[in-house]
């Protein structure tokens, strides 16, 4: 394969084609871009490396590149435990400091299947004899390794993969697809790994606003990838094979619905629109179209492209050709997070595209998808714009959320959420050893159902929050919309339900969560609450509970609320009332503490259960870090004024966020807000597994 490339260090003292200075294989993925291992580009100097590649048959260039992101990134605990050996995914990506003339390889749309057996083709570079050498051949496909999608890896073997050939393709015989990332084994042995595509998927996703596709590696690299492949198809008089010629002369699998050709065609009209806005915008179109069956692939759909390789996966056939034209219809009229000069004819080209192929099919089909065409650009929001009702001004992202009288801004907010999903963490105490817990993260749809992304057993809670940075990235990229992002609900046990999750880090130098996103907690084991005096609730008294607890976030949801400091009066201690004399506290009421942390008559966790066990879904609280904090004034205000008022207790959750958000950024008027905590538990929406079948409200 000539995209197939030698990564060398850069300034040793060593010619380029001599071995001293070689570390390993790697492939243009996209003009202008070489994807490797993690462990290979790293081992350069400075972040730099040099890129030797082919020319012309028999004659090779060096070009150097800097080394432009990672998988896991280099400042990742992970990497920084073992230095010189990458945990996986292990990728690196590789941007040439000037631009070369160079062949790409294909890159396939759809993910691997991982596939237990088999056959794959390896491409790469290794010393033999002392002189480097250029390796080309066929690898068993053995099972899988891993659990988590970044664990997720094909085994390969039994083949002698000598050192070097790390970081060069993996290709599907079959299609002549690229499909992953090779990796020989460090310990010399038999055999290797192969680190599938979809992983750049993982690639970090801009948390400001896209003014271009080159704002987010990911799609600039594979709109380049698609674009290339596109342009080498119409190149007239070209003696180079393209992909599509040679899938062609094999002769494309049977029952595929487009030939090649028509397959970089329809990519490279995608690549020139500008990408989804979010990938939940894209799980949004796919879940849409008529009869997909969704494989619910790690990681999820994150450009065009990959969701047309999701239509590949969710269909019996690859895809009816209605299926895939319905697809680019809504790719042609979709929300865009931002359209420069060539997108109105990138549109126009798409729809010829579509008109085209939709001659196969009947006449009552094409006119559907030209009342479809004209239905839809009129309906189509403009970029980065939300639809606000009419005569509604764009909400102050600061001082707009606690607007009471807002009727427009609050009335959509409200409205996005009732749609938007939210990630869910779970955390369970293991009887039998009690500073262990079970874990788990999903995806929770607005309706309540959930689906488990991942899973694991016996973490300490220091461990906690490198382990769920992964699964907890992929949900967030399922949920976040631009510009908002999703609600991560943390459900713990009751022992527990003061646990500072929204102050955990889960990556070095990256805000806590709670600034990144609204973080409110659940309560994981209500039905197992004992009664004040210890003793266990009858059945009678649960009903009782959960009915009042219904009736309440009701009333919250429609009506404006009523903080009660529960625990304080006047800066002085007072202890919290029972759970019955909670139950008779008016419906509009949410319980506020002031004096979490500090030595009060009963202890912390005894406060919030009471305050659950009151039947009540919605309470605040703030940790107190020290003496200081006994001046507790401009809390109580800040609840009662700011926080109890918005019109419905759906805002609560991003009116936290934002009060932390102020706080990060030094704002004197949040300052009463430091360490305050949400309880916002939903009854309507039980947590997965909890058999608690309420009516919805």
């Amino acid at each position: 394969m000539t995209s197939t490339v030698r990564i060398h260090r850069t300034s040793v003292g060593y010619a380029l084609d001599e071995p001293g200075s070689f570390l390993g294989s790697g492939f243009f993925i996209a003009p202008n871009w070489v994807l490797t291992c993690a462990h290979v580009a790293c081992d350069g100097v400075g972040g730099e490396v040099a890129v030797v590649y082919e020319t012309v048959p028999g004659h090779s260039a060096a070009v150097t590149g800097r080394v432009a992101a990672t998988i896991p990134s280099r400042d990742d605990p992970a990497v920084r435990i073992l230095p010189g050996r990458w945990p996986a995914p292990d990728l690196a990506l590789v941007q040439l400091r000037e631009p070369v003339d160079h062949e790409c390889a294909y890159v396939s749309e759809r993910p691997p299947a991982y596939y237990a057996e088999g056959q794959v083709l390896y491409a790469g570079w290794t010393v033999i004899d002392g002189q480097l050498r250029f390796l080309y051949g066929p690898l068993a496909v053995q099972g899988t390794i891993g659990g988590w999608s970044s664990d997720v890896q094909i085994r390969l073997g039994d083949n002698d993969l000598p050192h070097g050939v790390s970081g060069g393709p993996v290709i599907d015989p079959v299609r002549g697809e690229v499909i992953g990332v090779l990796k020989s084994r460090s310990d010399r042995r038999p055999g290797g790994t192969c680190t599938g595509i979809e992983q750049l998927r993982t690639l970090p996703v801009p948390q400001t606003a896209c003014r271009s596709e080159y704002d987010d590696p990911y799609q600039a690299i594979f709109h380049a990838h698609d674009r290339y492949h596109r342009d080498r198809q119409r190149q007239p008089g070209s003696r180079r094979h393209t992909w599509a010629d040679v899938q062609t002369q094999l002769g494309h699998r049977p029952g595929r619905t487009l030939g090649p050709d028509e397959r970089s065609e329809l990519l490279g009209r995608l690549a020139e629109l500008p990408p989804p806005v979010s990938t939940r915008a894209l799980l949004g179109i796919l879940e849409s179209l008529p009869a997909f069956q969704d494989p619910s692939p790690l990681p999820a759909p994150r450009g065009w492209r990959d969701g047309l390789g999701a239509l590949y996966e969710g269909a019996r056939d690859d895809g009816a050709l209605e299926r895939l034209l319905d697809y680019a219809m809504r790719a042609l009229s979709a929300e865009r997070p931002f359209v420069t000069p060539r997108t109105a004819d990138a549109e126009e080209a798409l729809w010829d595209w579509v008109r085209q192929a939709a001659q196969r099919l009947g006449a009552p089909y094409r006119e559907n998808l030209a009342e479809q065409r004209t239905q839809r650009l009129r309906l189509r929001r403009p970029p980065g714009e939300a639809h606000l009702p009419e005569g509604a001004e764009e909400p102050d992202t600061i001082t707009g959320v606690f607007d009471p009288g807002s009727d427009g801004v609050s009335g959509e907010r409200d409205r996005r959420a009732e749609t938007q999903p939210a990630a869910l963490l779970e955390l369970e105490r293991r009887a039998w050893e009690p500073d262990r817990y079970d874990w788990s993260v999903s995806v929770v749809s607005p309706a309540g159902e959930a689906v488990r992304l991942h899973e694991a057993e016996r973490a300490a809670l220091a461990e906690l929050p490198a382990q769920i940075a992964a699964p907890l990235a992929e949900a967030f990229r399922r949920c976040d919309e631009p510009g908002r992002p999703a609600v991560l609900q943390v459900a713990l046990p009751h022992m527990l339900l003061g646990l500072a999750v929204d102050t955990w880090q889960l990556r070095p130098q990256e805000p806590p969560l709670g600034e990144l996103r609204p973080v409110v907690v659940r309560c994981a084991d209500r039905d197992q609450l004992p009664e004040e005096d210890g003793f266990p609730l009858f059945d009678e008294e649960r009903d009782d509970i959960d009915a009042e607890r219904r009736a309440r976030w009701r009333w919250l949801h429609a009506h404006r609320a009523k903080a009660e400091v529960l625990d304080c009066d006047d800066g002085f201690r007072k202890p919290v009332p029972t759970v019955e004399q909670l139950r008779g506290r008016s419906h509009g009421t949410v319980p506020v503490l002031c004096r979490y942390g500090d030595q009060r008559y009963e202890d912390d966790s005894a406060a919030l259960t009471r305050i659950v066990l009151g039947g009540y879904g919605v309470a605040l609280w703030r940790r107190r870090r020290d003496e200081l904090a006994s001046v507790c004034g401009e809390f109580h205000r800040g609840t009662i004024d700011e926080i109890a008022e918005p019109p419905s207790a759906a805002r609560l959750p991003r009116a936290v966020h934002e009060l932390r958000v102020r706080l990060r950024a030094a704002r004197l008027e949040a300052f009463w807000a430091d360490g305050v905590a949400l309880l916002y538990d939903d009854p309507h929406h039980p947590l997965p597994g909890t058999g608690d079948l309420l009516e919805a409200p």
